[in-house]
C-alpha cells in the first residue's frame, strides 16, 4: 500500500463494497414509466486516473470501477452479505471460503475461474505488489487457493480480521488477462461487472456499454429488469455550478452536488439519494519535535474551538454532528463514540492549560516554551471546496487569540499526500478519513509512523492498540463494543477530533438509483421514459 494511494482516503469515503440495496434517503421518485435502451449520464468532479481496482482508494475511481468490476459479495441495506460473484460463503476471523456462481464470464468473453479470484486476493495480500488495498482491506500475507472442480476459493488471512467476510467479499475482482497485464486494468478492461469500457477520454468522459452476457446478481437480480440503462457515460465536470446546470437541463442524469448550488436542485424537487461522508476531522502531528506531541496542548487547542460553529461553516449548515469515525452506511457498529469524549468548548480553560503546560505568552503575545514559539502549520486540501479555507481561517483566528502563531497551508490532493506522508512539515491537518469498516482505520492511526508507515500523525495510543487486538479476534457481530472502545480511546486522548459529517446528496434527473457506501450502485439504476 503506497502512501500516496492510501492518502486518497483522506479525501472521501473508501467505498469498496458493491450492494444491491442502498441505505440512502430517497425523495422525488414520482409516478414515471420505466424505459429500456436509455443512456445514463453521470458527472464526477475529477478524472479517476488509473482504473486498476487494486491500485487506488480514490472514491471517484471506486465509483467508476463499480460499473466494471464486481465483488464476491454485496450488501443489503442493513449490512448483511448478499450473493455477488459468489453464491455461497462462510468465514471466521482467520479463514473464509467462497463458491462461485456458474456461468460467470469476463468482459472479453473468457470464463472467470476460481484461480482468477484467488489470484486477485493473493495480489492484494502480497505487500510487494504495493496495492492500495493491502492492509486496508486485505491483511498483508493473506493467501488464497482455488478448487476449479468445486468452483471454490479458500482464503487464509494474514492477520485476524473481525470483518474478514465483508473485506474479502468486497474486493473488486478482475479477470485473468488483466491480472497478467495490469495495463488492461488501468484502462478498465478485463472486468467482471455489468458494463464494459467502449471509450475513454481522460479528463473528459468515459463510455460503458452493458454486457449482453451478464446474467448474474447481485442477489437475485435479473438483467431483464425494466429500466436498466444500455449505456453509461461518465463525464468529468469539476465545477459544481456547471454540474447543477447540466442536471437541471437534463443533459446529466446524476451527480453529487454540495455547496450553494444544492438550493436550486432542492427547489426543483429532484430525486436524490443521500450518503453521509466525513467532513470535519482534526488530526494533530504528534511527532517528537511537534508541540502537539503533548496531550495537554492538543486538548487546549481543541477546547479553544467552538466545534459546532466550525461544523456550520464547513458544511454551510447542512452537516450532521459526528458520532464516530466510520460514517458509511450500512455501518457495521452502532453507538456514539464522540459525545462525552471530546473536551467542551472553554477558551479560558484552554489558556490556563497552556499556562500549566509551560507555554507562556511572550512579548509579542505568542506563547513560548523553552525558547520555542507555539507555531502551528495547519494544512488542508482544496478538493472539498471553499468552505474548508473559511474553516481554516476561523481556526487560525481562534488559536491566534489563544497565543499561537498559525500558518495556513492549502494544497491539492498530491500535495496533501506529500506533506502528511513525506515532508512531515505540518502540525494540524483538516483532512478527514473516510472508511467503511473500523479495520480500515487501523493503518492510519497506529503502527509505523510516516515516512516509514502510514500512521501520518505519529499516534501511539496503547488503549486503542489493545482494543483493536481484542476486537480483531472476535466475530463481526461481537466485536463492536471493542471497536467502539478503540475509537473512544483515540478521541479521549484527542488524537483525532471528529466534529461534523457532510450529507452528500446524489441528485438525479430522469432516473433513480440507490447509494451504498458513498457510491451509486450500478445494478440499482432505473431509467424513466423521456
Amino acid at each position: 500500500m503506497t502512501k500516496t494511494q492510501l492518502t486518497a482516503a483522506l479525501l472521501g469515503v473508501v467505498a469498496l463494497t458493491a450492494s444491491a440495496c442502498g441505505g440512502a434517503n430517497e425523495t422525488g421518485t414520482g409516478n414515471q414509466t420505466l424505459a429500456d435502451g436509455q443512456t445514463f449520464s453521470l458527472a464526477i468532479g475529477s478524472d479517476p486516473g488509473s482504473l486498476d481496482p487494486h491500485m487506488t482508494v480514490l472514491s471517484v475511481t471506486t465509483q467508476v470501477d463499480q460499473f466494471l468490476y464486481d465483488t464476491l459479495l454485496g450488501l443489503t441495506s442493513d449490512g448483511k452479505p448478499l450473493a455477488g460473484l459468489a453464491d455461497k460463503w462462510e468465514a471466521t476471523t482467520t479463514t473464509a471460503s467462497f463458491t462461485l456462481r456458474k456461468g460467470i464470464t469476463c468482459a472479453d468473453g473468457a470464463p472467470l475461474t476460481a484461480a482468477d479470484v484467488a489470484a486477485n486476493i493473493g495480489f492484494v495480500g502480497d505487500p510487494a505488489n504495493k496495492s492500495a488495498l493491502t492492509g486496508l482491506v486485505v491483511a498483508p500475507g493473506t493467501k488464497a487457493t482455488a478448487d476449479e472442480a468445486a468452483r471454490t476459493v479458500t482464503v487464509t488471512s494474514g492477520a485476524p480480521d473481525a470483518f474478514l467476510l465483508r473485506n474479502i467479499g468486497g474486493l473488486p475482482i478482475a479477470c485473468g488477462k488483466g491480472l497478467a497485464d495490469r495495463k488492461l486494468l488501468e484502462k478498465g478492461g478485463s472486468g467482471t461487472g455489468m458494463f464494459a469500457v467502449t471509450e475513454a477520454v481522460p479528463n473528459d468522459h468515459y463510455t460503458f456499454t452493458r454486457r449482453k452476457d451478464y446474467t448474474w446478481g447481485p442477489g437475485d437480480g435479473q438483467p431483464t429488469q425494466r429500466g436498466l440503462p444500455d449505456k453509461v457515460i461518465v463525464r468529468v465536470v469539476p465545477n459544481a455550478t456547471t454540474t447543477a446546470n447540466l442536471l437541471l437541463s437534463g443533459e446529466l442524469n446524476a451527480a453529487t452536488v454540495n455547496g450553494p448550488d444544492r438550493q436550486r436542485l432542492e427547489a426543483k424537487k429532484l430525486f436524490h439519494a443521500d450518503s453521509l461522508e466525513p467532513m470535519g476531522e482534526i488530526f494533530y502531528n504528534e511527532a517528537d519535535n511537534r508541540p502537539a506531541k503533548d496531550e495537554a496542548v492538543r486538548r487546549a487547542l481543541t477546547q479553544a474551538l467552538d466545534l459546532a460553529q466550525l461544523g456550520k461553516v464547513l458544511t454551510s449548515g447542512t452537516g450532521k454532528p459526528s458520532e464516530g469515525l466510520v460514517t458509511s452506511d450500512p455501518k457495521p457498529c452502532s453507538g456514539d463514540t464522540v459525545v462525552g469524549n471530546l473536551p467542551a468548548h472553554d477558551p479560558a480553560a484552554a489558556a490556563a492549560a497552556l499556562d500549566a503546560a509551560g507555554w507562556r505568552p511572550g512579548p509579542d503575545g505568542v506563547r513560548v516554551k523553552a525558547g520555542k514559539q507555539l507555531a502551528l502549520t495547519v494544512v488542508y486540501s482544496t478538493q472539498p471546496g471553499p468552505t474548508v479555507a473559511s474553516t481554516g481561517e476561523l481556526i487560525q483566528q481562534v488559536w491566534k487569540s489563544l497565543g499561537a502563531e498559525v500558518t495556513l497551508k492549502a494544497v491539492d490532493s498530491p500535495g496533501l499526500s506529500q506533506v502528511l506522508f513525506g515532508t512531515g512539515e505540518w502540525d494540524v491537518s483538516l483532512g478527514a478519513i473516510g472508511v467503511a469498516l473500523p479495520t480500515q482505520l487501523v493503518p492510519f492511526v497506529s503502527g509505523p509512523a510516516a515516512p516509514d508507515g502510514t500512521n501520518f500523525a505519529h499516534i501511539v495510543n496503547p488503549g486503542y492498540d489493545n482494543a483493536v487486538q481484542q476486537a480483531s479476534s472476535m466475530s463481526a457481530e461481537s466485536s463492536c463494543p471493542a471497536w467502539n472502545t478503540a475509537e473512544s480511546a483515540l478521541i479521549k486522548r484527542v488524537d483525532v477530533v471528529p466534529f461534523i459529517n457532510s450529507v452528500a446528496p446524489a441528485y438525479a434527473n430522469g432516473t433513480r438509483f440507490e447509494v451504498n457506501e458513498g457510491s451509486i450502485t450500478p445494478s440499482s439504476i432505473r431509467m424513466y421514459a423521456k
